[in-house]
């Protein structure tokens, strides 16, 4: 005669079924979850979809209270390049470059050597790099002007990118001496047993561990110098050598303002930011995988 014997008690609780409303709870939170989050999204991108439908409408029915326009006009959006603002453009995408280039230079050596070596100073070294983050350009505008009128770059290029490199220096130093720091020596010091020198280690094990913090200083920076005003209506007299920021306030007049093509501006303004977001995204991907991978 055959003798059954039951279960364990574990087994048993393994095999029974969950109930309905637990398995119903994670897709709930993420439903809800995904509903705000397509919230957010829509409240931010809502003003640049109107600056968008704005530019397109004709210059007689801008009043016109619907969201969609009655009419198309894209005129401001095609004239934009015959224009002669597709030149202030280029001058904003060679000063938030060359500026963004300049400050990863100067702040990734500085860095990395103040997040290395505990030399004499550097606490205030650090210090004084956070204290030049508290100033404004707009404070010191009539310093810098006289400073760069004396060296003869006023209605420069290379004065933009100067000044813009300097305020951004402060935030991109921080930014990298953190991550540095965060790295563990050993594997630097691994990579020296496997014959790789400073800069070996360097290339090699440190800037794709700290790829995060260098996407974020690239990023701040050109944003940064992207949007300057203040310091470019300055030292940018000639039309022919002002960022499209400055170039966009001569549509605003005294009496009038020409809302079509100052929407049109604006909307082609950010398509470079745009793209530059899509690009840094899978580098910011990549960078984190390459470092957990070495």
């Amino acid at each position: 005669m055959a003798v059954t014997t039951a279960p364990p008690a574990t087994a048993r609780q393994h095999a029974r079924p969950r109930p309905p409303g637990r398995r119903a709870m994670p897709r709930l939170k993420t439903t809800i979850t995904a509903a705000a989050a397509y919230v957010i999204a829509f409240i931010f991108v809502f003003p640049y979809l109107v600056m968008l439908l704005t530019s397109m409408r004709p210059q007689d029915s801008l009043r016109e209270a619907t969201l969609l326009p009655t009419e198309w006009d894209l005129s401001s959006l095609t004239g934009f390049w015959s224009s002669g603002l597709a030149g202030n453009l280029m001058v904003t995408l060679k000063v938030a470059a060359g500026s963004t280039i300049l400050v990863l230079l100067v702040a990734l050596p500085a860095a990395y050597y103040s997040a290395r070596y505990n030399f004499r100073g550097r606490t205030a070294f650090l210090i004084l790099v956070l204290v030049t983050q508290m100033f404004q350009p707009t404070a010191m505008l009539v310093g810098i002007y006289r400073e760069f009128y004396q060296f003869g770059m006023v209605d420069s290029i290379w004065s933009l990118i100067l000044v813009n490199g300097g305020f951004n220096l402060a935030f991109a130093v921080w930014i990298l001496n953190a991550y540095f720091s965060s790295i563990p020596r050993e594997l630097e010091e691994a990579a020296f047993i496997d014959g790789n020198g400073r800069f070996g280690a360097l290339f090699r094990i440190t800037l794709p561990l700290a790829m995060p913090g260098v996407i974020t200083a690239l990023i701040f920076t050109f944003i940064a110098a992207w949007n300057e005003f203040v310091v470019a209506l300055t030292l940018a007299t000639t039309p022919e050598n002002q960022p499209l920021t400055v170039a966009l306030n001569s549509f605003i007049g005294q009496y009038q303002v020409d809302w079509q093509s100052l929407f049109a501006g604006s909307v082609i303004a950010t398509i470079p930011v745009i793209i530059l977001f899509a690009l840094i995204e899978r580098k910011v991907v990549g960078g984190l995988t390459a470092g957990s991978i070495k």
